[in-house]
């Protein structure tokens, strides 16, 4: 079999990629596991320099890989170019701290021993990436896992596999020896085998709750080491004292970035009553002030949805709220004719028994939920099975900070948007999943923490 590659703004065949076959998967393993046996011995210094030759690699190229994301998943244009240029400064981030990070250290004080606290390799790690972030995904793993000494599988989404091709390339290009960063093209099945294999001794899931719960459980039967990166329902709190202007600003800005196709944008809008109506107004003007059209475009704004069967559940999501007595301040949905477009929607009236206050939105719908204290908007924002981002709205900053730390998520931004950072760790809690990515908590994931008393 073979997977696709399609222009979601036209629905054309950009690609096909061949599924790697037994003997190939085969191959891939034994590569990285003997790669790695020479790659963990190199100097500290040789890995993160291979790092800063990556980056160096993508920087150069960033028109080009760029161009092929727009292409693959309908990011617009500047939105695709800035996903390479962040790749470019966390490739840069671990080249510089790695050793920082990974530094041996004594303990003092116990049993009259010297103590030691390493940090080696463990092997070789399976990362099952996204298509939304299909650079910055993998290169936030990348980078960690291989500054470490280890080696990386990447299995790219079906969607997406030119991107994955692309980094290997450039991994290539700048100098990384063979088996430390292979793609491997696989279904489910064969993945799942990948997993239990001894070569294998970690994996890194992005993606759905139902996708890494099963993941997990392969991976728990067998041992083996997990980092889990899954959906949200993301609230965005606006408090009365907010400034309601820029939360509606940026309340937009959160909705449309990417096409609303990210697991830490903003999906659920908890409004206090006094403002509702003014952030509701404000939001609405920001989203039909969107340039929805060809990514290519310098003036679109907002591209296509990555499928078709996205587009299609999210039609869906916004028909049964309507249908349950969600109320329409922004009309938006499906766009007739060629790709797979969708107008930005918003709803008001909403609470958790709707679909799209209850279910992971993914696509550009966004959902306003009006509270009257901050205790409800409290427990509205926490009412639901994930606990990735959340942000909340408040011209107190004490107030907003004792507000986040009731917030059960991995992530609260105060009075802005969330985004991923690679200097602060990244993840969530409850079906959001577990383990961080980046940051110094990223880059020892992977990593066997490893005790060393010495006597004598």
């Amino acid at each position: 079999m073979s997977y696709r590659s399609v222009d979601p703004s036209s629905g054309e065949l950009l690609a096909q990629h061949p599924a790697h076959t037994p003997a190939e998967v085969e191959g891939l393993l034994s590569a990285a596991h003997a790669a790695h046996a020479d790659w963990r011995r190199r100097p500290l210094t040789e890995r993160t320099a291979a790092l800063t030759a990556l980056a160096d690699v993508f920087e150069r190229d960033a028109d080009r890989l760029a161009l092929l994301l727009t292409s693959e998943m309908g990011k617009p244009l500047a939105q695709a170019r800035g996903e390479v240029m962040k790749c470019v400064d966390g490739l840069r981030y671990y080249a510089t701290n790695a050793e920082r990070f990974l530094a041996p250290r004594d303990v003092d004080g116990l049993s009259g021993l010297r103590n030691i606290v390493r940090y080696d390799p463990i092997g070789t790690v399976l990362a099952i990436m996204p298509w939304n972030f299909p650079y910055w995904q993998p290169v936030r793993m990348i980078a960690p896992v291989i500054a470490g000494g280890n080696t990386l599988l990447l299995k790219s989404a079906p969607n997406t596999m030119g991107t994955g091709e692309a980094i290997v390339a450039a991994a290539a290009e700048a100098g990384l020896p063979a088996g430390i960063v292979q793609t491997l093209r696989a279904e489910p099945d064969v993945i799942a085998d990948v997993i239990a294999d001894v070569r294998i001794q970690g994996v890194s899931f992005t993606g759905s709750t139902r996708g890494g719960r099963a993941v997990a459980a392969i991976a728990g039967a067998n041992g083996k080491r997990t980092v889990l990166e899954l959906g949200g329902s993301d609230p965005f709190v606006v408090l009365e004292d907010a400034d309601v202007a820029r939360a509606a600003a940026r309340a937009s800005d959160a909705r449309l970035l990417n096409c609303g196709q990210s697991c830490i944008a903003a999906k659920r809008f908890v409004v206090h009553r006094s403002v509702a109506a003014e952030f509701t107004e404000a939001m609405a003007a920001g989203l039909r002030a969107a340039v929805v059209g060809d990514p290519r475009d310098a003036t679109t704004t907002v591209g296509p949805m990555a499928r078709d069967d996205l587009r299609v559940e999210l039609v869906g999501q916004v028909a049964r709220s309507v249908s349950a007595g969600a109320q329409v301040v922004v009309p938006g949905g499906r766009r007739d004719g060629a790709g797979y477009f969708y107008e930005p929607t918003l709803l008001t009236g909403v609470t958790r028994a709707h679909a799209v206050g209850g279910e992971e939105t993914f696509g550009p719908a966004g959902a306003i939920l009006v509270v009257d204290s901050e205790e409800e908007a409290l427990a509205v924002a926490n009412d639901t099975e994930y606990g990735l981002g959340s942000s909340v709205w408040s011209a107190d900053i004490e107030r907003a900070e004792r507000f986040a730390a009731r917030i059960d998520a991995g992530m609260v931004t105060i009075n802005d948007m969330n985004a991923s950072d690679v200097r602060m760790p990244f993840g969530g809690v409850k079906a959001s999943g577990y383990g961080r990515e980046l940051a110094e908590e990223g880059i020892r994931e992977f990593m066997n923490v490893k005790s060393v008393r010495v006597a004598g």
